[in-house]
């Protein structure tokens, strides 16, 4: 059974996903252009979207289409060179770097294919860290009860290069869920898993994500994972297609 703290507030279980008024990610012809030697690369052209919260989406698309670098402008983690980015409605485009830290510590959580655990913190400190930088004062208690939410309360003390990818990953997905965003972003959580314990891993996300309420945005390659979500948008040399162009 997960902790309390992972449990979903009456707002979050009482709203229905395809509500306009309750969209936790509202792009609106979001564009990202990269300067390269050879000159402007676009890499995101004139994106609209709206996810509306709870809702889970995939996003697909072949390599080196977009894909991660929509997730990183959703997280403030890349700045859009035009357009309005919100989320949770706070619109990103206006923030300055030290808005955009407090804004992802209160309000994202974020999976990522290579883990990015710390090498020299246990895994209790590992998932502890988001909530000491919030200022919480029992830490490592919420830190500890997610762990053991995710079935590693006998690997607290052990360091990520003594635990296997599959624990590593689920001590990832404790540290996302551990401060109860109201988005959790993941960008292909099983690419570095071989294939049992990466549906292991994918069933606990999507336990977790139901019993929270959590807006979910996916990127993956596989066909069949971003079936599991709700909507399924395409990416394609940085544009929007098919169902996801049709919007919401």
């Amino acid at each position: 059974m997960l902790p309390v703290l992972l449990k979903a507030s009456p707002d979050q279980v009482m709203t229905q996903p395809g509500d306009s008024l309750s969209a936790q990610v509202r792009l609106e012809d979001v564009s990202l252009t990269l300067t390269a030697a050879s000159g402007p690369v676009e890499i995101l052209k004139g994106i609209s979207l709206e996810v509306s919260a709870g809702e889970t989406v995939s996003v697909v698309g072949p390599s080196g289409s977009g894909k991660t670098t929509l997730i990183m402008v959703v997280a403030g983690l890349e700045r859009a060179s035009a357009g309005r980015v919100e989320v949770a409605g706070r619109d990103l485009t206006r923030l300055d770097e030290d808005g955009l830290a407090r804004f992802r510590r209160d309000t994202v959580g974020i999976v990522f294919q290579d883990f990015h655990l710390v090498a020299t913190m246990t895994a209790l400190e590992n998932v502890a860290i988001p909530l000491e930088f919030a200022g919480i004062d029992d830490a490592f208690a919420r830190a500890e009860a997610a762990l053991a939410a995710v079935g590693l309360h006998h690997r607290l003390q052990h360091y990520p290069g003594q635990l296997s990818g599959g624990e590593q990953q689920r001590t990832a997905l404790a540290r996302a869920f551990v401060t109860e965003p109201k988005l959790l972003l993941a960008d292909e959580p099983t690419g570095n898993l071989d294939g049992e314990t990466g549906r292991q891993v994918i069933d606990l996300l999507f336990d977790l994500q139901a019993r929270a309420g959590t807006t979910f945005m996916l990127i993956t390659h596989d066909p069949a994972l971003a079936t599991r979500c709700q909507r399924r948008l395409e990416l394609a040399d940085g544009r929007l297609r098919g169902e996801a162009a049709a919007g919401r």
